[in-house]
């Protein structure tokens, strides 16, 4: 492994554990040529995925993809890169689990809308607002309706 900061092929791994979601290996080396640390992860080689987008390509599932949509939703507000990361996660999981070789890109946006519902309202309504491609305030306030409705049941 070639050193991020020397790019020296020298180094040692000091420390080896399950990562979060425990589908990787943490690795935690040490460069014996500049002494400094860093981490890197081996994961199992997953077969390739295919998302199914809107207009019927095709292209590579990629979990990045799906991380970078939540933290745009989630920027400046109260969630914490693990809670975005544990999200990305579960995505991860239920789509290899479910899926063999395709999965529809609604499917996935779907999944990935219950999981943001769940952990910010207002994270959940800026990701809406782009993935259902809102035209007005209409298409705000129909998204919001059911939202409203629970937390008025719920005593808020």
């Amino acid at each position: 492994m070639k050193c991020p900061y020397c790019h020296e092929d020298n180094d040692k791994v000091i420390d080896s554990r399950a990562s979060q979601d425990a589908y990787a290996i943490r690795r935690r080396r040490e460069c014996l040529s500049c002494g400094r640390r860093y981490t890197t992860y081996e994961r199992l080689e997953e077969p390739v995925l295919k998302i199914i987008k809107k207009d019927g390509t095709r292209e590579p599932f990629d979990a990045e993809k799906i991380r970078r949509g939540l933290e745009k939703a989630c920027w400046k507000r109260p969630v914490s890169a693990d809670q975005i990361s544990a999200v990305v996660a579960k995505i991860e999981s239920d789509v290899y689990n479910n899926f063999e070789s395709e999965v529809d890109s609604r499917y996935v946006g779907e999944l990935l809308m219950q999981h943001l519902r769940q952990l910010d309202q207002v994270a959940f309504v800026r990701f809406a607002s782009v993935y259902r491609q809102f035209k007005d305030v209409r298409d705000f306030v129909e998204e919001l309706e059911p939202m409203l409705e629970e937390s008025k049941r719920a005593g808020h």
